[in-house]
């Protein structure tokens, strides 16, 4: 065939794919498009408008959605045996749940028994279990089958609804209200629950035992109140109880006082052996966060089955302030063998070891130990002057299998979702979809997510299946014009706002904290109100674009806040500049690596290290020559 002829055809040949694949995004943006009109139609779902909207779709993976909202929105009883049907076919999908609660709840108001329970699935939602429960009664199952289920739902530490209280007086009629799961539920009100709720537990006691109750009222909002032992003079397990619960707060906020307290206690009250043991944990952990004298005695009284990484973090920590090498070695070797197999003691038994002059064996440990990519890795290579190993195997999966595996209607529904922007839905499908898959599939799928730019969901897919080594999935440059732009912009590096975005948010750009901070780089409101100097809505923290932008910022205002000081600038990324400055104040000089050891809370300490550890996968990836930790190890913090 002539040359000429072969373009020819080729170019005819290329040029119908690219037109197949331009009208298959042109058709997946006319039917998003579609979809999103006819959910504002939704109300007037009769309407020929929405119909014909309706009838555009029906290979559109969120047609079920549609259907269900339209189910929501005008509930009667003549649609039983459609939301039956929908429930049925979609049991245990994310669009079963928002469906049978609104129908479940709407089945209640109007007392309808037995269609109720012909619905209802077992639930955490306490309204509905406890309607259940009455209905249960209601239409003939034996209150010995029924009420013996209510313990459960009456023995928190919170208030119950309302609906519940009919149920509950049964219950209490049939005697299952005794005074030992009244004084249970007055611990789990006191400790972490609604202290308020002990008042009207107390009169619910016999006479004779509402003065002990109120006394673990009083002790809940005031430790404090145990130094008085004199008022604890039946000397019962009771009173131990309340004692050893209040002294293992008011260690926190008074050592000195709680140590004597305990030390007249021990003789005065019975207190079992699991109490003495908890006691001596929680002062343990106490005065070493606080840097107690007594703290190093406290912490070998410690029970060996009771040591955690929170306690061995600790026993480290206190070693390590007085920068005694020898006595840090010695301590070390006195903790239980499974805290010696952690990275962490491994690398401050092998600095323990160089530093009292061992050093073939301080080498060969720490040779061994910059072969890991981690924080304490890392700082080993930087020790012995080595490159950083980031063990990188990369996840191999074929075309043929991310096709295979995408082809399920929940798989379709979750990455349509988050196309369209329904990010909270799109997790809440692709975790459905994420059960029904073997170890392999799950894998594949995480390749997918990040082929997607879906970050968040392949980094939590690759921990959940503990593949750890792919170092692209797990670390991806995510948002990468955004946050290079802007820390550009900011004169900050680039991999340490990787890092932080990484840390902060696995690139989720609508995260959203318990505590209120928002988006990628979690900002708090506050925070965001001072750096764009007006107030910010929650959608606009929400796009990552503003998020990044204001994140770097507040970096850069960091760093200059801590004269250039990158550890002490990530640290109050986290704990916010006050804390850091605290815990400055006053504090000797102390080598960076001992410095992170030392800081007071876990979360922060266990922050900085992870942000180091990423900024240095992260300066690899972008091309950065040298290492971080090459700095950490030749810095000391405080001079």
């Amino acid at each position: 065939m002539p040359l000429g002829s072969f373009r020819f055809i080729k170019t005819i040949i290329l040029s119908g794919l690219l037109a197949s694949v331009s009208t298959f995004a042109s058709d997946e943006s006319m039917q998003r498009k579609t979809f999103l009109q006819a959910e504002k139609q939704i109300w007037n779902n009769s309407s020929a408008t929405y119909q014909n909207l309706y009838n555009q779709l029906h290979y559109y993976p969120l047609q079920p959605y549609l259907d269900q909202k339209r189910l929501m929105t005008k509930m009667k009883l003549s649609s039983a045996l459609e939301i039956s049907d929908f429930l049925t076919k979609y049991e245990g999908t994310p669009l079963d749940w928002p469906l049978r609660k609104k129908w479940l709840t709407y089945l209640a108001k109007r007392k309808k028994p037995l269609l109720f329970q012909t619905f209802f699935k077992p639930t955490s939602n306490v309204e509905l279990t406890c309607q259940h429960y009455s209905f249960e009664l209601q239409t003939g199952v034996a209150p010995s089958r029924v009420l013996p289920k209510v313990n459960s739902l009456w023995l928190v530490g919170k208030s119950q609804p309302k609906v519940c209280d009919p149920l509950f007086e049964k219950w209490q009629q049939a005697g299952y209200r005794t005074n030992d799961i009244i004084w249970q539920r007055i611990v789990l009100s006191a400790d972490g629950g609604k202290h308020s709720l002990i008042p009207y537990l107390t009169k619910l006691l016999p006479e004779k035992e509402q003065a002990l109750a109120e006394i673990w009222h009083k002790v809940r909002r005031d430790p404090a109140y145990i130094i008085n032992l004199s008022i604890f003079n039946n000397k019962t397990e009771r009173e131990a109880e309340i004692v050893a619960y209040g002294l293992k707060r008011f260690i926190w906020r008074s050592p000195e006082q709680a140590l004597d307290t305990y030390e007249l206690a021990k003789a005065l009250l019975p207190f079992t052996k699991q109490q003495q043991q908890q006691i001596t944990l929680k002062f343990a952990l106490a005065l070493a966060s606080k840097d107690h004298a007594d703290a190093a005695s406290w912490l070998e009284q410690v029970d060996e089955k009771l040591f955690s990484s929170n306690l061995t973090q600790w026993y480290i920590t206190d070693a390590l302030r007085d920068q005694n090498w020898q006595h840090i070695k010695d301590k070390l070797l006195k903790l239980p063998k499974t805290a010696q197999l952690s990275l962490q003691w491994r690398y401050w038994y092998s600095r323990s070891l160089l530093a009292t002059n061992d050093l073939v064996q301080g080498t060969k440990l720490l040779s061994e130990l910059a072969q890991s990519r981690h924080y304490y890795g890392f700082l080993a290579a930087s020790y012995l002057n080595k490159a950083s190993n980031f063990q990188n195997m990369p996840l191999v999966v074929s075309a043929e299998e991310k096709s295979l595996i995408t082809k399920s209607p929940e798989a379709k529904r979750a990455f349509e979702l988050f196309a369209i922007g329904r990010f909270h839905h799109a997790r809440l499908e692709w975790n459905y979809w994420l059960s029904k898959l073997n170890e392999r599939e799950k894998l594949v799928a995480s390749k997918v997510a990040n082929e997607m730019q879906w970050y968040d969901r392949a980094i939590f897919t690759l921990a959940k299946v503990g593949y750890l080594n792919d170092v692209n999935l797990r670390f991806p440059l995510g948002f990468e014009t955004e946050i290079k732009h802007y820390a550009g912009n900011q004169k900050i590096n680039p991999a340490w706002a990787f890092a932080i975005a990484r840390r902060e948010s696995s690139f989720m750009s609508d995260a959203n904290s318990p505590a209120g901070a928002k988006g990628l780089m979690q900002i708090m409101p506050a925070t965001a109100k001072q750096l764009a100097r007006r107030k910010v809505s929650t959608q606009y923290l929400f796009k990552a674009k503003n998020n990044i932008k204001l994140g770097t910022k507040y970096l850069r205002n960091l760093l200059d806040r801590h004269d250039g000081n990158q550890v002490l600038a990530t640290a109050a990324y986290n704990a916010g500049p006050y804390r850091v400055k605290s815990w400055l104040k006053d504090a000797e000089a102390l080598p960076a690596d001992v410095w992170i050891e030392t800081i007071p809370f876990k979360e922060t300490r266990e922050y900085v290290k992870s942000v180091l550890a990423y900024q240095q996968i992260y300066q690899h990836k972008v091309g950065q020559t040298g290492s971080l930790f090459d700095q950490i190890i030749a810095m000391n913090i405080n001079e």
